[in-house]
C-alpha cells in the first residue's frame, strides 16, 4: 500500500485509550486517510470515512480499494455524521487542517505559498476573498479577533479594506505583516492568526464542530466513543465543556445557580486532562506539539441539544445559540 503523506497525529494514543478497537467506527474528517488506515488495521471492521473536501477520496483512489467495503466514503460534513451511520462503535475527529491543503498554493490556505485567497475545504461556496472584499471593517475585526484571537485584529481589518480588492494569499500577507513587529526567531509568522480565523470563518469550523459532537452523541451506541483531536485552545475549550457538561449529573454546572433535577450522563469522561504527544511523536511530527485528545464513553441517555455558547463556542454579534 502507499504511505499517506500525512501523518496521523496522536493516533497511537487514540488506539491505546479507545481499545479494544472494534466494529464500526466513523472518521468525520478522512484527509490523507491516516486515522481510517490504523482504525482498520487495529481492528475495526468497517470505516465510515467522512470528507467535504473532494480532493480528498481523489487522492486516495490509488490504495482505498485495498480495504474493499470496509471503507465507506462519504463526500459530506462531518456535523451530519450521525446520517451517515448509527449505532456506531467510535467516531473520531482530527480538527487540523490538513497538509495536502496547505500544500497546494492553488487552495489558498497558506501564506507561505502564494496563489488565490480561497480556503474553501468543500471548495464551495464564498471564499476567502469574498469574505475579506465584502464585509464590513468591524465585521472583520471581529473574525480576526474571535477566531484568531489577533490582538490587532481592528488594525489590520482597518490595513485590509484599505487595500481593498485582496485576492492572494501573498498580498494578504503582507497587509498583515504591516500591522505587526517582525517576528523573532522561533515566533510564528506574524499572519499566523489572520490567515486560521479567516479559514475558520470561511468553513463554519466552530459551528461544524459544535454540530459534530451532537451529531456523534446521537450516532455512538452505548459504549461507543468519541475522539476529539485539536490543535489550538477554541477547539480544546469547546471539546472539553461539551464533553464536562455532557458527563455531568446535572444540567448546570453554576455553583450560584439553584441545583436543578439530577440528570443521566450521555458521556463519561476517559480520562478528565487531555492526552497530549508524547516527546517521542514530538519529535518525529512536530504538527503534534500543539495537539490535545479528548475521549469519552456514550452511555445510554437520551441525546439532547446543547447552547453553543455554554461550550464556549466564539459568538459573532447577531449569532443565535
Amino acid at each position: 500500500m502507499t504511505d499517506a503523506p500525512h501523518i496521523p497525529v496522536l493516533i497511537d494514543a487514540i488506539i491505546t485509550a479507545c481499545a479494544p478497537i472494534q466494529g464500526t467506527w466513523l472518521d468525520g474528517t478522512f484527509g490523507a486517510g491516516g486515522y481510517t488506515r490504523r482504525l482498520l488495521d487495529a481492528g475495526a471492521e468497517r470505516v465510515i470515512a467522512v470528507d467535504r473536501d473532494p480532493l480528498a477520496f481523489q487522492m486516495a483512489a490509488d490504495w482505498i480499494g485495498d480495504y474493499g467495503d470496509r471503507i465507506v466514503p462519504v463526500a459530506g460534513e462531518f456535523s451530519k455524521l450521525d446520517q451517515y451511520g448509527e449505532g456506531l462503535d467510535g467516531v473520531v475527529l482530527d480538527l487540523g487542517v490538513s497538509s495536502m491543503q496547505l500544500d497546494l498554493a492553488e487552495r489558498g490556505f497558506s501564506f507561505m505559498r502564494d496563489g488565490p485567497l480561497d480556503m474553501r475545504m468543500s471548495q464551495s461556496g464564498p471564499s476567502a476573498a469574498d469574505l475579506v472584499n465584502t464585509k464590513d471593517e468591524a465585521e472583520l475585526a471581529d473574525i480576526i479577533y474571535l477566531y484568531g484571537e489577533e490582538r490587532a485584529s481592528r488594525r489590520i481589518a482597518r490595513a485590509i479594506v484599505a487595500a481593498r480588492p485582496v485576492t492572494t494569499t501573498a498580498q494578504l500577507a503582507r497587509i498583515v505583516e504591516s500591522c505587526l513587529p517582525r517576528a523573532k526567531p522561533n515566533q510564528s509568522h506574524p499572519a499566523t492568526r489572520t490567515f486560521q480565523a479567516l479559514r475558520i470563518a470561511v468553513n463554519d469550523e466552530y459551528g461544524e464542530l459544535a454540530s459534530g459532537m451532537e451529531a456523534a452523541e446521537r450516532a455512538l451506541k452505548p459504549g461507543g466513543q468519541l475522539a476529539v483531536v485539536t490543535f489550538h485552545s477554541v477547539e480544546d475549550r469547546m471539546a472539553k465543556r461539551f464533553i464536562q457538561t455532557r458527563s455531568a449529573t446535572t444540567p448546570n454546572a453554576n455553583r450560584y445557580a439553584p441545583v436543578l433535577e439530577s440528570i443521566t450522563p450521555a458521556f463519561t469522561q476517559r480520562t478528565r486532562k487531555a492526552i497530549v504527544a508524547s516527546k517521542e511523536e514530538v519529535a518525529v511530527n512536530p504538527r503534534s506539539r500543539s495537539a490535545k485528545l479528548r475521549v469519552a464513553i456514550r452511555t445510554d441517555a437520551p441525546a439532547q441539544p446543547m447552547d453553543r455558547k455554554d461550550m464556549g463556542m466564539p459568538m459573532m454579534r447577531g449569532d443565535a445559540t
